[in-house]
């Protein structure tokens, strides 16, 4: 089996800089992260536009869905934002049965100490392998169907709904 990546953005790939004093986007973190995850099946990466997820538009969505249904593989994992993962989640849901897709992503920076990144991002390939398919999100141990999940703000964490 193989794995399609898709990078979006969000959180997980944001990049402090230090000068400006501001989290932005530069080059994806995942090529870093699949190199140290050590991964042994054989992984695909494929980088769309990196944007914040309060940015993404409905022609963003679209787009993902796009490179979804043109992917050569049957598990795929996508690193999104987490504000409006729900909402990509959901345009994927209703238009993608024959794929296994999780997103995941991060509450804090892949390249800030203490990140959930690494960890989101192994869990959310393992998953992508075993379960049957339909669309996901997995998000600090747990998975989701994309049609039960809502982020909860003020606790900063994904809950069943």
């Amino acid at each position: 089996m193989s794995l399609r990546i898709i990078a979006t953005g969000g959180t997980f790939d944001k990049h402090y800089d230090e000068i400006a004093g501001q989290l932005g986007f530069g080059e994806s973190h995942l090529p870093d992260v699949i190199a140290r995850a050590r991964i042994t099946t054989e992984v695909s990466l494929e980088t769309l536009r990196l944007l914040d997820s309060l940015e993404m538009q409905d022609g963003d969505r679209q787009r993902v869905l796009q490179a979804c249904q043109a992917s050569a593989q049957q598990a795929i994992v996508i690193i999104h934002g987490t504000d409006t993962m729900q909402q990509t989640a959901q345009v994927l849901g209703q238009a993608l049965t024959d794929k296994t897709v999780v997103l995941t992503g991060a509450m804090i920076p892949y390249e800030i100490a203490n990140s959930d990144a690494f960890f989101n991002f192994g869990f959310a390939c393992g998953v992508a392998q075993v379960l049957p398919p339909g669309v996901y999100v997995a998000m600090n141990g747990r998975i989701f169907a994309w049609n039960k999940v809502a982020k909860n703000r003020s606790a900063g964490v994904f809950e069943p709904i």
